[in-house]
């Protein structure tokens, strides 16, 4: 077990030991230490193989010059310069938060831009502005359309956090598929099949394999089939699709240049890097603060009291798995799965910084 100011404490060296400035450096370390801590290891460590893959073929600008190319008083496009996604993400939620404290919302497309780890950590920035979160992105192009075996988007997820009175706040941060490609990742480390439903093989038929992308399979979209309401994953994947690139300049679909190392970039390009979207609403914009958030607290009672199944665990609120997790973990520490430590153990010897 770890404590999370020690895999803090390792990732911030490690950034700064290829090139990163301390305070882009704890900006990735905290992001990672964060998806650990709430319970989404797909998402925390187990990413820095492939982020210092991506230094080391020269794919990532580890000294970017974040900036605004376009912005009204309420919007803006903020170009990442080819950074680490955490770098492009936060800068771009901070300027929608700085919108919404002028103006009531704030809205930020971003572009050429890099995978930017969970996306609640950027919706949930506006909570202690007593503001609404939207946080989404579009990503590697592994997951195919109802009824096609074409790699056309990203598990692209969709991240919402909403600010409450005495109620712990209201956080939804889920793909638009079955699975993430990190949980994939995650299974194939552990050794262990998925579930019919979240991935096919090339040729469309159903798999259990978590390594079938290797072999050029797809991940499915929420929903597994269309039976069972795929195309309505396929719509969400779509729209956060082109609010992320087509809306702010960035690659869409299939052209999102790959995050992981070992898959080269591609010929076609349709825009710069990989797109985010971000939103922040003043919740004083729409009605005064303190009447919403007792609202959302008789809302979030209401529901965690709803009569429950026999035998089923008690109805859950959108944020409360994690944050439980986050609780116990602060106090007990990280467990990390043996094939990511050992990973990390060699990137760290690589680089001169000691994992132990």
């Amino acid at each position: 077990m770890y404590s999370h100011t020690q895999l803090l404490n390792f990732t911030k060296q490690l950034f700064i030991k290829i090139g990163c400035p301390e305070n882009n450096a704890q900006i990735i370390a905290d992001v990672l230490v964060e998806a650990e801590l709430r319970g989404i290891p797909s998402h925390g460590m187990i990413r820095i193989l492939d982020y210092i893959g991506l230094y080391e073929k020269k794919r990532i600008n580890v000294n970017p010059n974040v900036k605004t190319v376009h912005e009204t008083p309420s919007t803006a496009v903020v170009d990442g310069d080819n950074s680490f996604g955490m770098i492009t993400a936060k800068r771009s939620m901070e300027i929608a938060i700085e919108k919404a404290e002028k103006v009531g919302t704030g809205w930020v497309s971003s572009r050429n831009s890099n995978h930017y780890g969970i996306a609640g950590y950027y919706a949930m920035m506006a909570l202690k502005h007593d503001m609404i979160g939207i946080s989404m992105t579009n990503a590697n192009p592994l997951v195919a359309p109802t009824w096609s075996t074409s790699r056309l988007l990203g598990t692209n997820p969709i991240a919402v956090a909403i600010p409450a009175n005495k109620q712990a706040p209201f956080v939804a941060d889920f793909a638009t598929t079955p699975i993430a490609r990190g949980k994939l990742a995650v299974k194939a480390k552990l050794g262990e099949n998925v579930q019919h439903g979240f991935v096919q093989d090339k040729k469309g038929i159903p798999s259990t394999n978590p390594d079938i992308l290797k072999d050029g399979g797809a991940i499915l979209p929420l929903g597994g089939d269309y039976e069972h309401g795929s195309h309505k994953g396929y719509c969400m994947g779509s729209i956060v699709d082109i609010f992320s690139s087509v809306l702010s300049g960035a690659n869409f679909g299939p052209f999102v240049p790959p995050q992981v190392p070992y898959l080269p970039l591609l010929d076609k390009k349709t825009g710069e890097g990989l797109g985010h979207f971000f939103g922040a609403m003043r919740i004083d914009a729409f009605q005064p603060k303190t009447e919403f958030k007792e609202k959302i607290d008789e809302w979030i009672k209401t529901f965690r009291n709803a009569d429950k199944i026999k035998g089923q665990p008690e109805v859950l609120i959108p944020g409360d798995p994690e944050r439980k997790l986050k609780e116990i973990k602060l106090k007990k520490g990280i467990k990390l799965i043996p094939a990511v430590k050992n990973d990390i153990i060699a990137i760290g010897k690589k680089y001169g910084v000691n994992f132990d």
